[in-house]
């Protein structure tokens, strides 16, 4: 298996940069809750299936550490493990020079570097999976490229019983797994040459593991009503009609995230390559008249691009579609995306062979741009130099701290110091018995710097997420506790005054002190600690 001189330069240089952004690049609120995951192990979760919690927990486990390169390090690793089968399967199905191009866009791309290769997400175990998976599909369905019917006459193998597994393992990632098997069946039925597959023993094979590998998943939503499907297919359930104007935000947000310069390429490449294989469908009658061996390349072509149209194109076009009608968050359609990319490295290494600088511009603009953005993002996150009044401000800031989203990563390191220096605090938090939050985003925060101090944290409100299945709501009835929160999530619209909304659930609901997260010097963040003793009765809860 050797790997290009370049593509291994690539790979390192992509790796430390992630670990560095890993890091530096303060705690956000999806990465702090799944922290709770590694707390609160099981078969699977009301939000995600498990494997979020070892991608999020194997840094943590291993060095009894909690901080922000322990959480992420197992999403750094596994990215770059993605990279690499993304590189295998390129080659595979299209040359060197393809694999090469496609790993240097993949490495490019800010949104893939920072959803699947920083920050702890469901996406970085779906990601390694899948393209690990893709590389098994392009060595099952393409095992030579010899060009005579005895060699290119498709036979199942043992290989589709491991697709069958990896897809599994994708699913127990992020349920955007089953939409990878989906896309690998749909390309089975629309290749003459691999539809033989579909009724082979192996890919009963296939089914036997993939039904086996997402048991746990199974069982706990058998076990608990099925609330995680429910909730899952609930969001794609519209709310209102269908609106244009959603769905070119919807758009225009994805060329963002993906970067103009590669975003509409990728865009173009699909559409370009639908358009083609069309064609080479119309006249592939023709062709085999006239041509056979030429036939058999055009066909083994078509179906490598028809592949990769098939995992990625139905994913993309089809959440970038229900942008119309429900808000569509930036990992929904990206994996797809991600798979189109392939297609757009074949494109640019057929370019590179007649427009070498024209591609060399491309690929080192984009990043020469890229990069310093990417840069200033992290050092504004971390240190606050377009926050007005900060210390390390350039240009004296370009925006209040209160109105800058990015506040809302904090320092974790800073919230677990204020209860190890604060002795009144300390104390407070010693006799309590547990510590709760009114939002789960936030206990997650409070609970990455909470529970290395030995208390464990819950949630409290009407959107409970896990929290509603890890404990039960008359575990705490009779006990003590302090209530932690953030001040961007005291208000609550529901209720006149900030504590109305624990009225009669607390005997007594006492505020003892602000906790500030500072940054550049200034106060981003405060979080109002209380003491709440005793719990009178169990807070209702919707589910779980």
């Amino acid at each position: 298996m050797k790997i290009h001189k370049w593509a291994i330069a690539i790979l390192l240089w992509g790796f430390l940069f992630r670990a560095v952004c890993a890091i530096y690049l303060n705690i956000g609120f999806d990465e702090a809750y799944y922290y709770l995951y590694t707390q609160n192990l099981n078969l699977s979760y009301f939000d995600h299936p498990p494997l979020v919690a070892f991608t999020a927990g194997i840094g943590i486990w291993l060095t009894g550490a909690v901080t922000p390169l322990t959480l992420r390090i197992g999403g750094v690793l596994l990215y770059t493990g993605t990279l690499i089968f993304s590189y295998l399967a390129s080659r595979k199905l299209f040359g060197d020079r393809t694999a090469t191009l496609t790993l240097a866009i993949l490495t490019t791309i800010p949104i893939f570097q920072i959803a699947f290769g920083i920050l702890t997400l469901p996406d970085n175990a779906l990601m390694f999976f899948w393209s690990a998976c893709l590389w098994v599909a392009a060595e099952e369905f393409f095992p030579s490229d010899q060009v005579s019917n005895q060699v290119n006459d498709y036979k199942p193998t043992y290989r589709l019983a491991i697709i069958g597994l990896l897809v599994g393992l994708a699913f127990l990632g992020k349920y955007h797994g089953v939409l990878l098997g989906g896309g690998l069946v749909l390309f089975c039925l629309l290749s003459r040459r691999h539809r033989v597959a579909l009724f082979s023993i192996w890919t009963l094979a296939a089914i036997s593991l993939f039904a086996i590998t997402i048991s746990p998943v199974l069982i706990w939503n058998s076990q608990h009503e099925f609330a995680s499907f429910r909730f899952q297919s609930g969001r794609a359930v519209p709310s209102q009609g269908y609106n244009l104007e959603r769905l070119l935000v919807t758009i225009l947000l994805a060329l963002g995230y993906l970067f103009p310069t590669f975003g509409f390429p990728l865009w173009w490449t699909s559409f370009r390559t639908v358009g083609e294989l069309i064609q080479v469908a119309t006249r592939q009658n023709k062709t085999e008249e006239n041509n056979h061996e030429l036939a058999i390349a055009e066909d083994i072509l078509r179906n490598k691009r028809l592949l990769i149209l098939c995992v990625s194109a139905p994913i993309f076009f089809g959440f970038t579609f229900m942008g119309g009608f429900i808000q569509i968050l930036p990992s929904w359609h990206m994996p797809g995306f991600f798979g189109a990319t392939l297609l757009l490295g074949e494109r640019a290494a057929q370019v590179q062979l007649k427009r070498p600088q024209f591609i060399r511009n491309w690929l080192w603009g984009s990043g020469v741009v890229i990069l310093p953005l990417l840069l200033i993002g992290l050092l504004h996150v971390h240190l606050g130099i377009a926050q007005k009044g900060g210390d390390a401000a350039i240009a004296g800031g370009f925006w209040e701290a209160k109105d800058d989203p990015s506040t809302q990563m904090i320092d974790i390191g800073q919230l677990r110091q204020a209860f190890v220096d604060s002795p009144m605090l300390k104390a407070e938090l010693a006799k309590s018995d547990f510590v709760f939050s009114n939002n789960f985003f936030v206990a997650g925060q409070v609970g990455m710097a909470i529970e290395p101090l030995g208390k464990k944290v819950t949630c409290f409100d009407e959107d409970l997420r896990g929290f509603a299945y890890w404990s039960k709501a008359e575990d705490f009835v009779g006990k003590t506790s302090l209530y932690i929160t953030s001040e961007q999530f005291l208000k609550d619209e529901r209720f006149p005054q900030p504590l109305d909304k624990y009225a009669g659930y607390f005997q007594s609901l006492e505020k003892i002190a602000d906790i500030p997260i500072k940054r550049g010097g200034q106060a981003v963040q405060i979080f109002p600690v209380y003491r709440a003793s005793p719990m009178l009765k169990p807070y209702p809860r919707p589910y779980g």
